[in-house]
């Protein structure tokens, strides 16, 4: 394995893909994509393997165990936040020597995505907020739940995400309200949790609110959502877009697409990403 010190702690992480490729007479740089995964401590890289290994097409890609997450070090509860992921990401950057990347934050990896942006403006080259949010909305979640699986899973899901106590079979429910499609259990299985960050990362994840600082945010961003995703409805995507400097960033909406959008549409995804990446890249 393959780990980087920064900020205190020690990080894994793992490259695939080319930097360099050769172009004619000479070899042309590629862009770099960093995958900042969900949370908080009962994920880590490994659900997006093999799902989006297609992105080694477009760019070197950098898959990220943030802070007290997977196979990183363990952390502190009083050690951690998302300001300090975010603060991460820019020191692997800069000890990795990976200029303009960009960084692509799923769910809980979103707002962490967002705030690298705007505490470290100069180094990003683009931000994809996939399945993401700027501002916690415990309401507009548990709204979510219920128009995709009706009362009685909105109501385990409004406990679960106030730090009730549900059953492994009551989670399961919910769980399964997450999309068409959710990872299977040999994916979940692979992951590497950290529960002694649970309580204390959902407290943190609950109190984001980005809204206000993104309007000074430059970077280009393309913030992608599924129309059957309940965590991170479209109305989490659309208050990032209109909260952004105007032209900034745009939205993509996947339909029939849930908050695992690389099983339920991943020529759809691929698509969008491919794009932006490209158009990131270009001169």
């Amino acid at each position: 394995m393959v780990h980087v010190d920064v900020n205190g702690t020690r990080l894994w992480f793992d490259v695939d893909g080319a930097a360099l490729v050769p172009d004619g007479d000479e070899m042309r740089r590629r862009p770099t994509v960093v995958l900042l995964h969900g949370g908080p401590f009962s994920y880590d890289h490994s659900y997006f393997k093999p799902h989006l290994d297609w992105l080694t097409e477009e760019a070197q890609v950098v898959y990220l165990d943030l802070r007290g997450h997977g196979r990183s070090a363990p952390t502190e509860p009083d050690e951690w936040s998302l300001e300090r992921c975010a603060d991460d990401v820019a020191a692997v950057c800069d000890q990795l020597g990976i200029d303009k990347p960009v960084v692509v934050g799923h769910s809980m990896g979103a707002p962490i995505a967002l705030m690298y942006a705007a505490r470290h403006p100069g180094p990003v080259g683009g931000v994809v907020v996939l399945c993401g949010f700027a501002s916690w909305d415990h309401r507009r979640l548990v709204d979510g739940f219920r128009s995709v699986a009706g009362d009685e899973v909105a109501a385990l899901a409004d406990v679960s995400y106030t730090g009730g106590a549900v059953t492994d079979e009551e989670w399961e429910r919910v769980f399964a309200a997450f999309g068409p499609h959710i990872p299977d259990e040999d994916t979940m299985a692979r992951r590497v949790g950290h529960p002694e960050l649970g309580p204390y990362g959902m407290e943190r994840v609950r109190a984001v609110d980005l809204l206000d600082g993104l309007g000074g945010v430059e970077t280009p961003t393309v913030v992608v959502v599924g129309t059957e995703d309940p965590v991170t409805p479209v109305a989490a995507a659309e208050e990032i877009v209109q909260a952004m400097p105007p032209g900034r960033a745009r939205l993509a909406v996947l339909p029939e697409a849930g908050h695992f959008p690389w099983l339920d549409q991943p020529d759809r995804l691929r698509a969008v990403l491919a794009d932006f990446v490209a158009g990131v890249a270009a001169p």
